[in-house]
């Protein structure tokens, strides 16, 4: 595992297109002052050891060289031990819906990327609880198992998107059908289960009677509503333009709706509660007492225990190519120049 000591010094690698355009303007400059200076054929002659592609090498050893000494500056460290430790904290699922409906706009920017949000931001709250991905639509599809990898989970999470599920629709009994099975029956943990969606199911009937075998699994259920009760179209999008509305097979425009109803059923028959996702921070202050108020339960998990320094190899490499860049001139070199391999003209 590698972990970055110092991340603020990568915004130092925003040097490196600056670097590249002033190389251009400069370039540009000097091939007009030549121009005023002698015509092209007679500057070659009055220079003729001097190589074109020199300034470009040289160029290209320096932006490695600041490159490998700005994460020597970031200091990464590789993970050398895994051991096993301790904790205390609750197994945490999240099944997010990544239906069609949820590209509906009627909460910014649209359902989906409201959804990643609240439990990227759940997320940022926990400490030593494991946690747990499963995308549904038609049917259910595990994003990430029980971990302790916050970073893998936001990773994850993020990359979810509408088409990564062929099975179109909304099953939320899916969804219920597969979080039973995240969970370890060895280690006994309290069992959380947040569904987050517009409520929109189409196996209305299955749900209920499948709330009712998590519950005794022990499984614990909160539901959080995302979007609105008047609903809104869905767009069709392509490149992040809107190229049509989603119609039904009437030919009319499907407008998608919260269907707070279904979300109150399911957490009332799982022990949980109805959160309103609409305002990120009061549902995600709410989970947060919510949890702390759950006994933890101790587990064990695997976790690097001792990282080492790697940021000498970074500077060392960097080093060289800017003893590299200080050290190659920009006359040509005469072997390089008898193997002619840039097809610079030689003249007698």
């Amino acid at each position: 595992m590698i972990q970055l000591d110092e991340k603020i010094y990568l915004y130092l690698l925003g040097i490196i297109p600056v670097v590249i355009v002033l190389f251009v303007f400069l370039q540009i400059w000097k091939k007009r002052t030549q121009r005023q200076f002698a015509e092209t054929d007679l500057f070659k002659r009055l220079t003729p050891n001097r190589s074109n592609f020199k300034a470009t090498l040289k160029l290209l050893f320096f932006l490695i060289g600041l490159a490998f000494l700005t994460m020597g500056l970031v200091n990464p460290k590789m993970g050398t031990k895994l051991e096993t430790v301790k904790r205390e904290g609750v197994d945490i699922v999240f099944a997010v819906d990544v239906s069609k409906s949820m590209l509906a706009e009627d909460i910014a920017p649209n359902r989906l990327e409201k959804a990643k949000r609240l439990v990227s931001e759940i997320i940022n709250q926990l400490a030593s609880d494991r946690i747990g991905i499963i995308a549904y639509a038609g049917q259910a599809y595990p994003q990430l198992p029980i971990t302790t990898d916050y970073g893998a989970a936001k990773m994850f999470l993020q990359s979810m998107n509408t088409d990564m599920l062929t099975s179109q629709g909304t099953a939320i009994d899916q969804a219920l059908k597969l979080a039973t099975t995240y969970y370890d029956d060895e280690e006994q943990t309290n069992r959380v289960l947040f569904i987050i969606s517009d409520g929109e199911d189409h196996s209305a009937g299955a749900t209920l009677g499948t709330v009712e075998q998590a519950v005794e699994e022990g499984i614990k259920i909160y539901t959080i509503g995302v979007g609105k009760s008047k609903g809104a179209p869905i767009p069709i999008k392509r490149n992040g333009i809107v190229e049509r509305l989603k119609k039904d097979s009437k030919g009319e425009v499907v407008i998608t709706k919260l269907n707070e109803e279904v979300l109150v059923d399911i957490a009332a028959e799982g022990n949980g509660e109805y959160i309103d996702g609409t305002n990120t921070d009061e549902a995600v202050d709410y989970i947060k007492e919510q949890l702390l108020q759950m006994d933890k339960k101790e587990f064990e998990a695997k976790q690097f225990a001792e990282f080492k320094d790697q940021f000498q190899w970074f500077l060392g490499a960097g080093l060289f190519f800017l003893f590299l860049d200080v050290f190659v001139l920009d006359k040509k070199t005469k072997w390089l120049r008898r193997l002619n391999l840039f097809n610079e003209k030689i003249e007698e």
